[in-house]
């Protein structure tokens, strides 16, 4: 599981997984998938439902590629672990058998290590592509991005260029705050004079709108159903 996983690695993982059952004589009860999802978090809808199965005794076995498929985080594989001996389901993985409290031990602590030198060098590209003076994050309001090959062909990321139209909108709000208006107050503005936001919606400011914050309100989209919400602060 990760953030890239494409969707074919996780077919020929559940091709394997199947494969393994024919030759158990097991039966396919339920696959428990979380594409495109962080293995380091546990709030993921198929980690949850895999757990509210065992506690329901929907399965006798659980069998994936490998225990990083289940988790990454060495306290919830842990948990995970005894939560399934407590409720007499083994975990069967591809690589190693049955899991052992030795192979929690031993694979979570090199999981969360792989997490910790992953999380460096994250950080490290992101810091690179700032000092570079190219944006380390998404597209922010006000800005285009940039599309550009370099010399080996491939995409040059972080490069941001100024939208003009969005840019004007961005100095009416600096504008209007700094003359004392909310940020309620703006995005009602906003959405009573029809100005989309990045996404390009409209909408009615939802009851959560209009929370204060320490900085003028710049960009001030949200995933809420109102496009200019009043709550998203940044300097």
């Amino acid at each position: 599981m990760s953030e890239n996983q494409r969707e074919a690695s996780i077919n020929d993982q559940i091709r394997l997984c199947n494969e393994r059952l024919t030759t158990e004589g097991w039966s396919l009860v339920q696959v428990f998938r979380d594409a495109a999802l962080s293995g380091a978090s546990e709030l993921r809808p198929g980690y949850r439902a895999l757990l509210e199965g065992a506690r329901e005794a929907a399965f006798d076995v659980v069998v994936t590629e490998a225990l990083d498929r289940l988790s990454r985080d060495q306290e919830d594989v842990a948990a995970l672990f005894k939560l399934l001996r407590f409720a007499g389901i083994p975990i069967v993985t591809l690589a190693e058998g049955e899991i052992t409290e030795l192979h929690v031990g031993l694979k979570g602590t090199m999981n969360a290590l792989f997490l910790r030198d992953l999380a460096d060098k994250t950080r490290r590209g992101l810091r690179g592509r700032v000092e570079a003076g190219r944006s380390a994050g998404g597209r922010a309001f006000g800005h285009t991005v940039v599309r550009e090959l370099d010399a080996r062909g491939e995409p040059v990321r972080g490069k941001r260029a100024i939208d003009v139209t969005e840019a004007a909108v961005v100095r009416r709000i600096f504008a209007n705050f700094a003359a004392g208006d909310s940020p309620l107050a703006i995005a009602k503005a906003l959405n009573a004079a029809r100005v989309p936001g990045r996404t390009g919606a409209r909408g009615a400011i939802p009851p959560s709108a209009g929370t204060r914050c320490a900085a003028p309100v710049s960009c001030a989209t949200s995933s809420m159903s109102a496009d200019w919400s009043g709550t998203a602060c940044i300097t």
